[in-house]
């Protein structure tokens, strides 16, 4: 009965270890797959019009601004609203180092649960798995830096013509109840500006990141090769 015991613990300790290592194994794939995905998507994403000539992941204005630079593009009026859809687009070029850095470190900091469900999922499942236990945080994080790039774009500057191109369509200003001056109306559409602009900053990134780990798990190639062969069947 004792050796019978001894045997089943071993039989047991020999069934774990491997999976331990096996999910260790994945959890390191994971962020190896992740870093050169993001290395790959901020890089193609900092290039001049990474993110102004990509109609994937161009961002547009928010609200009150899209909606007035829609109405006033076919009378040729919108150039002020265009002007600033132009720079933030820049700043989100800009920006692109700064989101790299913050989100490998995001990735190396990640606790992986199940790593071996993930590299077995979807093509984008280990985006997906970045992008929801980290776009909340990182949210926050690129709002400082993104700041400092809309202000080096001229974009801040730009809303001062913007907004008051925006309050003299009278008759949206009086449905939104803008009647204020052009000065305080672009101090009000500045944090708008801003939160719009991280947003979609970072939905570029996660879109272009998961296109770049659809390509690895087609063909691992790189410093992820070695993990990934086997644990994708290839």
């Amino acid at each position: 009965m004792i050796h019978r015991r001894h045997f089943l613990t071993a039989a047991a300790a020999a069934l774990i270890v491997p999976a331990t290592a096996q999910a260790q194994g994945a959890a390191s794939g994971i962020r190896s797959m992740l870093v050169t995905a993001t290395r790959q998507a901020t890089q193609r994403l900092g290039q001049r019009d990474g993110f102004f000539g990509d109609r994937l992941v161009r961002i547009p204005l928010p609200g009150l601004l899209n909606t007035t630079q829609r109405r006033l593009q076919p009378l040729g009026l919108s150039g002020p609203l265009d002007d600033l859809e132009l720079r933030m687009n820049r700043a989100a070029e800009a920006v692109m180092p700064q989101a790299r850095d913050l989100v490998i470190n995001a990735i190396r900091s990640m606790t992986i649960s199940d790593g071996v469900s993930i590299l077995r999922g979807s093509d984008t499942a280990a985006t997906q798995y970045l992008r929801s236990r980290t776009e909340a945080p990182l949210n926050g994080l690129l709002h400082p830096p993104m700041e400092s790039t809309l202000a080096a774009s001229g974009a801040y500057g730009a809303l001062d013509s913007a907004a008051g191109l925006v309050d003299r369509q009278s008759d949206i200003g009086r449905i939104f109840g803008r009647n204020r001056n052009a000065q305080s109306t672009a101090r009000d559409f500045r944090g708008e500006v801003t939160d719009f602009a991280v947003e979609k900053a970072l939905d570029g990134v996660f879109h272009y990141v998961g296109e770049e780990e659809r390509g690895i798990r087609s063909n691992p190639a790189g410093r992820t090769r070695d993990i990934l062969r086997g644990l994708f069947g290839q």
